[in-house]
């Protein structure tokens, strides 16, 4: 079994062994299991408090395989506005209710709830059930 236990410089040049594709709570998570789609079972033993973002390289403590993360795509919920002020009055009402949340200048996306669903679309805004990459905001006590 692979045991990852370093990230290395996203800036660092090195072969990539493999893609590693995890959701955004996985990326979250300093210390998992994860079942590869070939079989194989890997284990990411991180430093307690470690976030991991899209890019980031991580080297097998008893090899020099390296897996550079990607984010897994999941299903998802993203909600549309014409105007910039409703999509910062839901992300207000969201964030209230301590729920991860992506914020971009054109969407805001969250993971399924059907509560929340309908508190947005109350809101006045549309949105859209998909599968899409997820990276929710870190929250002000963690660096991106």
């Amino acid at each position: 079994m692979l045991i990852f236990t370093e990230r290395l410089s996203k800036s660092i040049h090195t072969e990539i062994n493999f893609d590693l594709a995890l959701t955004a709570e996985q990326r979250t998570r300093s210390r998992q299991s994860i079942g590869l789609p070939n079989g194989q079972q890997i284990y990411l033993r991180l430093p307690r408090g470690t976030r991991l973002t899209e890019g980031d390289l991580l080297k097998a403590e008893q090899s020099d395989c390296i897996t550079q993360i990607i984010a897994q795509p999941e299903a998802v919920i993203t909600v549309f506005s014409q105007n910039p002020l409703d999509l910062i009055r839901a992300a207000y009402h969201l964030g209230n209710r301590h729920v991860s949340i992506e914020i971009t200048s054109n969407y805001l996306r969250f993971s399924p709830d059907p509560v929340l669903e309908s508190m947005v679309i109350d809101l006045g805004l549309k949105i859209k059930k998909e599968i899409a990459p997820f990276y929710p905001e870190s929250g002000a006590y963690h660096s991106h």
